[in-house]
């Protein structure tokens, strides 16, 4: 499995198509509470008009999350638990792979399931997910 820092990754191999896309102005709006202008330009409230490299981790890492088919192992620990509703939503539209140094809180996700490799389980509920989650050693986070 390959890794990917986030920042570095978007920075170097995002397509301006990416934020073109409804799914990644909705993200980008929801996170980041900023407006995409164009493929260039976004409007964000606190730091005024930035090009995309300025965007959140969080939101640096959703993007790849969607709109990246190399099939890498994603740092969801660069993202926030406003993120989770996104994580979700894309992983019930392809296969994801993410790797997580914390709990992140699903428990607003609908419907939510994840399969946790450490453990081989499969989860089915955010109850299930965080009694799967505690038992991972922490040293595996």
């Amino acid at each position: 499995m390959q890794f990917i820092r986030p920042r570095y990754t978007f920075n170097n191999q995002y397509e301006d198509e990416w934020l073109e896309e409804d799914l990644a102005k909705a993200m980008i709006e929801d996170v980041d509470q900023s407006k995409v202008v164009s493929s260039h330009l976004i409007e964000s409230p606190v730091l005024g008009p930035i090009p995309p490299e300025k965007l959140s981790g969080g939101v640096k890492t959703l993007l790849l999350m969607a709109f990246d088919d190399s099939g890498r192992v994603f740092n969801g620990s660069a993202c926030g638990d406003n993120c989770a509703k996104w994580i979700s939503t894309i992983g019930t539209h392809k296969d994801l792979t993410i790797n997580l140094h914390h709990i992140m809180d699903f428990s607003t996700v609908e419907g939510f399931s994840a399969f946790i490799i450490n453990t081989g389980k499969m989860t089915e509920s955010y109850e299930a997910y965080l009694e799967e989650a505690i038992k991972i050693p922490l040293e595996d986070f």
